[in-house]
C-alpha cells in the first residue's frame, strides 16, 4: 500500500485518527459506561461525564478532547516508530511477502501490529488513568495494566481486522488513487 515515507506516515495518520476515537469510545461507554452513569446518576455517559467534570486522567479531570488529543499524539508517535516498522518486519520473519496473497500477509502485520500496540498503549493508559488519588503502588498499576490489555486485545485484533484496516486501506486507496 504506501510506497515511500509520506505516504507511510499518511496512513499512520489515518489509522491512529480513527483508532484513537474508537478506543475512547470503547473504554469511555462499553467498558467505564454503566459505572459512570450509575456513581453520577446521569442518563446517559455523556451526562456523565459533564456531571463530574470531565474524565478522569493524570490525576485531574480533563476535557473528552484533551484525553483524545492527548493519547493520539502518543499512538501517532508509537505507531510511526514501533508498531509499523516493526509489525512489517514481524510479519515477514514468517512470510515472504511476494510470494503470499496480500490479504494474507496485509492480516499478518495488522496482527503483529495489534501484538505490539496494544501491551504498549495499555502501559501508558495504566499510567495515565491511575488512581494516584490512592498514591502509587506497583502491583496496582501491574493489575491495571493486565485488566486493560484483557479488554483491549480482543477489541484491537477485531476492530482493527475487520474494521478499521480495511476502512484505512480504502481511504488511503482514495486519497492516492491507487
Amino acid at each position: 500500500m504506501p510506497k515511500n515515507q509520506f505516504q507511510r506516515m499518511i496512513f499512520a495518520l489515518i489509522t491512529v485518527i480513527i483508532t484513537v476515537h474508537g478506543y475512547v469510545f470503547y473504554s469511555l461507554y462499553v467498558i467505564n459506561g454503566a459505572t459512570l452513569m450509575e456513581v453520577t446518576g446521569a442518563d446517559s455517559v455523556l451526562h456523565a461525564i459533564q456531571a463530574q467534570g470531565g474524565v478522569y486522567m493524570f490525576g485531574r479531570m480533563l476535557p473528552i478532547w484533551a484525553l483524545i488529543l492527548i493519547e493520539f499524539c502518543f499512538a501517532y508517535a508509537l505507531e510511526c516508530m514501533l508498531g509499523s516498522p516493526c509489525s512489517f518486519k514481524l510479519a515477514c520473519m514468517n512470510f515472504d511477502p511476494k510470494e503470499t496473497h496480500p490479504v494474507i500477509f496485509e492480516s499478518a502485520v495488522i496482527c503483529a501490529t495489534v501484538g505490539l500496540m496494544v501491551p504498549v498503549m495499555s502501559f501508558l493508559a495504566a499510567l495515565f488513568y491511575y488512581p494516584y488519588y490512592n498514591g502509587f503502588h506497583i502491583l496496582t498499576f501491574l493489575a491495571n495494566w493486565l485488566k486493560l490489555v484483557c479488554y483491549n486485545f480482543p477489541f484491537a485484533f477485531f476492530s482493527q481486522l475487520f474494521f478499521i484496516q480495511p476502512l484505512v486501506r480504502t481511504i488511503f486507496k482514495k486519497m492516492f488513487r491507487q
